[in-house]
């Protein structure tokens, strides 16, 4: 499929910033964060389907992502108020509201700071807080990254990053396919396929337009203390989907998460991290009937 049914946009935010979205379809409005690093063309190559379904697909990226502006030193917050600004632009009030991975902690931030936005959310194997025995069940790239993100060592969580982006610049995948090297074949039968690889391309290397300073400053989010989420202001109905044999989020944690929120339903996952990629249609039907 081409990208002629995707429209690629913008706005400048009061503090100068550029905040960037792509937007294909016509319909229900679903809002989706993607994963971490991930941009606005994280987008499945094939989008049957989301027309299937008759939806209208809203992919955002964080600052310092892709075409959007770094805000340094960003939590959570300010990417949630930056979505609530993205659907006044394009004139939506509600919208089902799905993230990934990385994406999972946005997902709760929109959900606690603008719940009259949301119809129902969904966070798919998303990255929980972490307890100190749980660093080493993450692939080994993980692990380091987040104990020191964990710990305040932002020079060598730097240092590790740079590593990784000096490969990205000339074969966006290549640190990926290392990392995940020890992760559960259901995951790497994910990734051989080209499909998934063609998109997971050019959403990575859009997603290192600006440098690495993005994946920097949300590294860092996802280590510390997500002292703007409030977990007791998420009064939307949400489910989460998570595998046990998940290596990049654990499963324990995932779990642990989920029983602080009285509105979040746990679903399992037969299999590993990229899971979702083969089940996308069953959790988007699974979020519309919550509408």
């Amino acid at each position: 499929m081409t990208d002629d049914d995707v429209l690629d946009e913008r706005l400048i935010r009061p503090d100068g910033r550029t905040v960037a979205w792509t937007r294909t379809g016509k319909g229900k409005p679903v809002l989706r964060l993607p994963g971490t690093p991930g941009s606005r063309w994280s987008i499945r190559a094939d989008r049957g389907l989301w027309n299937e379904r008759g939806l209208q697909t809203i992919t955002t990226e964080r600052p310092g992502f892709g075409a959007s502006s770094r805000l340094a030193g960003r939590k959570y917050r300010e990417h949630s108020d930056d979505l609530a600004a993205i659907l006044d632009h394009l004139e939506l009030d509600r919208v089902y509201l799905t993230g990934g991975s990385g994406g999972g902690p946005h997902v709760l931030a929109f959900a606690a700071h603008h719940p009259d936005r949301v119809i129902a959310a969904t966070i798919t194997v998303g990255f929980p807080q972490l307890n100190d025995d749980e660093y080493d069940q993450m692939i080994p790239f993980n692990t380091t990254a987040f104990r020191l993100a964990r710990d305040g060592e932002e020079q060598a969580l730097r240092e590790q990053l740079a590593g990784a982006y000096e490969v990205v610049k000339t074969a966006p995948l290549a640190p990926l396919d290392a990392a995940m090297a020890t992760a559960p074949p259901s995951d790497l039968a994910v990734m051989s396929d080209p499909s998934w690889r063609a998109g997971q391309e050019r959403a990575t290397a859009e997603a290192f337009a600006l440098g690495m300073d993005g994946w920097y400053d949300e590294m860092l989010a996802m280590g510390g203390e997500w002292t703007d989420i409030d977990l007791t202001a998420i009064k939307t109905s949400l489910t989460w989907w998570h595998g046990p044999t998940d290596r990049n989020c654990p499963y324990a944690a995932a779990e642990r998460l989920v029983n602080k929120l009285p509105t979040a339903t746990l679903r399992p996952l037969d299999a590993g991290h990229f899971e979702p990629y083969k089940r996308e249609g069953d959790i988007l039907d699974e979020l519309l009937s919550r509408g």
